[in-house]
């Protein structure tokens, strides 16, 4: 997708908008323009001239987070175990759900404001299932999980994560030892020790 790139003052107010938003939405706050606007010390117009509603800026956040996952997706897909494939890219997903508040609000939206944002979650949706898919017919995994299943099982974890309400720091170790569990559950026999 190509853009007009924007002028250096236009890109500053971009980039402010963008961190001004960020932070509410790592605190909990809800996203407002006009809140955004005097946080950001400009001008409502201005802000609503790069993002004509609040989804839309919320997308504009998740962006580097669902392009990280993207990618991440597309290296998993190039190594050659699948079990390490699939074992990698949940790892990376689940991470990155219980420490950017942005994800689940952004994944969870039935429609999108911006079209990069539906490419990038068709993008990490479709390696999610490519990755199970390579896994369950190498024998890997349980041959009744569906691809279906992978994100209700990674957003139990997550909101487990939250509401275990420990701080950020240990999140990630509570993820990966909920994620472990959950792995030995997906394996279709037991590791060999």
């Amino acid at each position: 997708m190509t853009t007009t790139p924007l002028r250096k003052d236009a890109a500053r107010n971009w980039d402010r908008i963008v961190a001004v938003a960020r932070t509410l939405v790592d605190e909990g706050t809800p996203l407002q323009l006009n809140d955004v606007a005097r946080r950001a010390g400009l001008g409502v117009g201005t802000v609503y001239r790069h993002f004509a509603t609040p989804e839309a800026l919320l997308e504009a956040v998740a962006t580097p987070c669902l392009e990280a996952l993207a990618a991440h997706g597309e290296r998993a897909l190039a190594d050659a175990d699948p079990w390490r494939a699939l074992e990698t890219f949940l790892t990376r997903t689940v991470e990155a759900q219980v420490t950017d508040a942005s994800l689940a609000p952004v994944t969870a939206a039935a429609t999108d404001t911006v079209p990069r944002t539906t490419e990038l979650k068709n993008a990490v949706w479709e390696a999610g299932a490519v990755l199970l898919d390579r896994a369950r017919r190498s024998g890997a995994v349980r041959p009744d999980l569906a691809s279906a299943d992978l994100v209700p099982l990674m957003c139990g974890i997550a909101y487990a994560v939250q509401v275990r309400g420990r701080a950020p720091a240990d999140r990630i170790e509570t993820a990966h030892r909920y994620l472990a569990t959950l792995l030995e559950g997906l394996r279709a026999a037991p590791p060999t020790r």
